[in-house]
C-alpha cells in the first residue's frame, strides 16, 4: 500500500493557520477578568506590650602587628569570647600569585583554650583555705581487725 509524502506537508499547513487563531482566541478571553478589588487603608495598631533590647555585646578587638616595612604580618581579632588569629601567607620561592603555592589564602587559627600557669596570688590563698577546711574535717575510723 502506498502513501502519499503531501499528507504530512498538508497537516502541517493546516496546523500552522489554525495555531494563531487559537492564541488570539485565548487573548480575547483575558480581556473579560474582573478589575482589582480597591484597597483599604487599615488603621494603626497600638505598640506593642513588650520592649525589645538588643544584648550588650562587646565590639570586636582587633591588633594589627607589621613588619619594618609596613606590611601587615599577623591581625589578632578578639569578638566576645572568641580569639582568632590571622596571618599573612607569604608565597614560597617563584611561586606567582595565581599559582597554588602562591595563594594568599590561610585559615584563621582560632583559639580554642587557654591555660594560665603563673596564677595570680588570690588563687593561692583561695587554695591555701580550702586546704584549711579540709584538714579540720577528721579522719576516717581504721578498718575492722580480722
Amino acid at each position: 500500500m502506498r502513501t502519499l509524502k503531501a499528507w504530512p506537508m498538508y497537516a502541517a499547513c493546516m496546523a500552522a493557520a489554525v495555531l494563531p487563531l487559537a492564541a488570539s482566541a485565548q487573548q480575547q478571553s483575558g480581556n473579560t477578568a474582573p478589575p482589582p478589588p480597591q484597597l483599604e487603608k487599615l488603621e494603626e495598631g497600638e505598640e506593642p506590650a513588650v520592649t525589645i533590647r538588643q544584648p550588650d555585646q562587646q565590639r570586636a578587638r582587633t591588633v594589627e602587628k607589621r613588619a619594618p616595612g609596613g606590611k601587615v604580618t599577623e591581625v589578632q581579632v578578639t569578638s566576645g569570647k572568641s580569639t582568632y588569629v590571622l596571618k599573612a601567607n607569604d608565597s614560597s620561592g617563584s611561586a606567582l600569585p595565581g599559582d597554588a603555592q602562591g595563594s594568599f589564602l590561610r585559615a584563621p587559627q582560632w583559639q580554642v583554650l587557654e591555660f594560665d600557669l603563673g596564677r595570680p596570688q588570690e588563687d593561692k590563698e583561695g587554695r591555701e583555705a580550702e586546704a584549711a577546711e579540709a584538714a579540720q574535717v577528721p579522719a576516717p575510723p581504721p578498718p575492722a581487725a580480722k
